[in-house]
C-alpha cells in the first residue's frame, strides 16, 4: 500500500471521528461557530485553534510541508526532524567495533550500520549477519571506566530516565539482547569500540537517541 493511500485512509478516519467531537480534547472548550475544531495530523485528536496551532513537517506520514499538530505531537515531530537531520546520517554511515556474539570470547572486527530501510542493523566483517530492530528487547550502553551492571541496562521503559546523554563519559560499547529471526531464544550481542573510538562513540550516541525516540513515539 502506498503511503499516500494510507494517509488518505487515516485522514478520512480522523475526519469522521472529529465530526463527533464536541469539545477540545486539551482545554475542554466547546466548539461553536466561532471556536472551530481542528485535528492534529499526527495523533488525530480534536483541538481548538489555540491548542493545535503549531505547524511542523511530518514526513513519516507523507506530510513534507508543515501541518497542524498539537503541542505534544509537534515537540516529538521536532525531535524526530533533528534526529533525521543529524543522527540518522551517523547510523547509516556506521561505526567499527569489536563484535562478540553470545557467550563466546572470540571477537571479530566489524562495521555496524543501520540499513537504508531503517529496519535492521547490518554487521559486516569476515562474516555478515543482521539484527532486526523490532526484535531487540534491551540495549545497554557502556561508558569508559564502567563495567556492565544491571542498573545500566536501558530497556524501552527505562530509556527516558537514562543518564546516557549529557554526561562527561564517552560511550565505548553496547550490549544488545535480541531474538534472531525464526527463533524465540534470546541472543546477546556485544560491541566494543576499537579503532576510531570517537566515531564509534558518536554512532553509539545516535543509536541511543534512536531507541529513545522509538520509546517516546510508541503510542503516536
Amino acid at each position: 500500500m502506498r503511503w499516500a493511500s494510507l494517509r488518505n485512509i487515516l485522514f478520512f478516519s480522523v475526519s469522521s471521528f472529529c465530526l463527533q467531537c464536541p469539545r477540545c480534547m486539551q482545554c475542554d472548550s466547546k466548539f461553536d461557530f466561532i471556536r472551530r475544531k481542528h485535528h492534529c495530523r499526527r495523533c488525530g485528536r480534536c483541538f481548538c485553534n489555540k491548542c493545535c496551532s503549531n505547524k511542523v513537517a511530518l514526513p513519516r506520514m507523507c506530510f513534507v510541508d508543515p501541518v497542524r499538530q498539537c503541542a505534544e505531537c509537534s515537540l516529538l515531530s521536532q525531535k524526530e526532524a533533528e534526529f533525521y537531520d543529524k543522527q540518522l546520517r551517523v547510523l547509516l554511515a556506521g561505526g567499527t567495533f569489536g563484535v562478540t556474539l553470545g557467550t563466546t570470547e572470540k571477537s571479530e572486527t566489524m562495521t555496524c550500520r543501520l540499513s537504508t530501510n531503517h529496519r535492521y542493523l547490518f554487521l559486516d566483517g569476515e562474516s555478515h549477519f543482521e539484527v532486526e530492530l523490532s526484535r531487540i528487547s534491551s540495549m545497554q550502553i557502556l561508558a569508559d571506566g564502567t563495567s556492565p551492571g544491571e542498573s545500566d541496562v536501558h530497556t524501552y521503559t527505562s530509556l527516558l530516565d537514562s543518564h546516557g546523554e549529557g554526561g562527561t563519559s564517552r560511550a565505548s560499547g553496547m550490549i544488545l539482547h535480541y531474538k534472531p529471526m525464526g527463533s524465540q531464544d534470546g541472543q546477546q550481542l556485544r560491541l566494543e569500540a576499537t579503532e576510531d573510538k570517537k566515531a564509534a562513540s558518536l554512532w553509539l550516541a545516535a543509536m541511543h537517541k534512536a531507541a529513545k525516540l522509538l520509546y517516546e513515539s510508541r503510542d503516536q
